[in-house]
């Protein structure tokens, strides 16, 4: 697997697109056991893919961007000037709140940070942000987005380590309210050491937000519902896919009546398009991660670590390290997907609840789409605000510290992820 791996890194570094790297390293392990059928190599990209749990990706995928096209993100950008727009750094502010509204809509991190550059970022710059400052905040808050249910990353750490996704969407309310808090927390001190203007003079009164969540009610306690269905088994994780798409087109055809046929089919395309870099990205991860069982890797990894250290911290704090450096590389679902299998028999030896690490997993390895050098987010954000890289970097230290910190929070304090899963589904 040692070469397997090395031709991985060298693709990438020579600019072949993840998927195809994938494929290609993995194929050279079938060379190195000319014993293993090679009939195998064509049966695994289809069986990766035959997964009932694993439908809930696309549908998911495709209910956020029919959420994004039905009227609701322009009534939650309305609701989160109301409810931070007053704040010191008010537009920086809106844009973690609008992130925590959007995480029960899309699930997406690219697609939210996508969306609030083009929306929030060109008013943040009129009003004398840093460019820098600016694609750090829409990006770095856009790690809510795909924490809070229905996040795609929680839904593949679920299926492949074999952990209720019930379980982890229901962790991930509250640690995306813990995210949301250390943000703001973040945005008030820089923006009152930096004299960041608000956006709004005065405070929303209550009889303005009790309009607005009127309005938006429909995304809001999409979330809930979710977790609701899953939990009185009404639905399974695909099955809530599914009525998530079917509950969007009604909202948007039926309640807010801005989708209309060409839109729909235009969201759809967007969708396939999504949908099928990301389930060829998972059906080549099978071949390249074919020998990660077959030469051991997981037990004797699990060896090594434990036999120098049993701590949870420190363990964690080598399994923190390895997030970060391949999400560098590759795309968050890749690793999520290679690396679970391998970490999670570590996870139980050491004694950390599933889905604690799953929270956790979900929240370092996406940080990995705003580092350099293949990070989509950040690509994104600085292409539509003209950033240079230089000046991103030097911004993200303080965001980048934070986002660790609130990892290494929630492994001190596990009971106030699990504490909420455990009410709902029993210890």
């Amino acid at each position: 697997m040692i070469l397997v791996l090395i031709i991985f890194l060298f693709f990438l570094l020579v600019g072949v697109p993840v998927g195809f790297s994938l494929g290609i390293a993995g194929l050279f392990y079938f060379f190195q056991h000319p014993e293993l059928p090679f009939a195998t190599i064509v049966q695994l990209p289809i069986s990766q893919t035959q997964s009932v749990t694993l439908l809930a990706v696309p549908l998911f995928i495709f209910a956020g961007s029919l959420m994004n096209s039905s009227g609701i993100t322009s009534r939650l950008i309305k609701l989160s000037m109301q409810v931070a727009g007053h704040m010191r750094g008010g537009m920086a502010q809106v844009s973690v709140v609008l992130s925590t509204f959007m995480g029960g809509c899309s699930g997406s991190s690219n697609a939210d940070a996508a969306m609030e550059a083009r929306i929030l970022g060109p008013e943040m710059l009129s009003q004398k942000y840093p460019r820098g400052y600016t694609a750090v905040v829409i990006g770095f808050t856009s790690l809510i987005t795909s924490t809070i249910p229905p996040g795609v990353g929680m839904i593949l750490y679920g299926t492949v380590g074999e952990v209720s996704i019930g379980r982890l969407f229901t962790a991930g309310i509250m640690s995306g309210l813990i995210m949301m808090t250390a943000m703001m927390l973040t945005v008030a001190i820089t923006a009152r050491i930096r004299k960041f203007p608000r956006a709004r003079e005065k405070r929303a009164s209550l009889k303005e937000i009790a309009s607005s969540l009127k309005e938006t009610i429909w995304a809001l306690i999409f979330p809930i519902v979710l977790i609701g269905s899953l939990r009185l088994g009404l639905f399974t994780p695909s099955e809530v896919g599914a009525f998530a798409c079917v509950y969007a087109i009604i909202i948007g055809f039926f309640v807010y009546k801005e989708m209309t046929l060409a839109s729909l089919i235009e969201t759809l395309k967007e969708a396939i398009r999504d949908i099928g870099a990301i389930m060829f990205m998972i059906s080549m991860s099978a071949i390249f991660a074919y020998g990660i069982p077959m030469d051991q890797i997981p037990q004797k990894l699990t060896t090594f670590i434990t036999s120098f250290t049993s701590s949870q911290f420190v363990v964690m704090g080598i399994v923190f390290v390895l997030y970060v450096i391949f999400g560098m590389f590759m795309d968050g679902s890749i690793v999520i997907l290679l690396l679970t299998p391998i970490l999670m028999p570590i996870v139980r030896t050491i004694g950390i609840d599933p889905v604690l690490f799953g929270v956790i997993t979900s929240i370092i390895v996406t940080m990995g789409i705003l580092t350099p050098p293949v990070g989509i987010a950040m690509y994104i954000v600085n292409g539509i605000l003209d950033v240079k890289m230089s000046e991103y970097m030097k911004e993200s230290i303080p965001f980048f510290i934070v986002v660790i910190l609130v990892g290494i929070l929630l492994l001190a304090i596990p009971d106030v992820i699990l504490f909420l899963p455990n009410l709902v589904y029993g210890t």
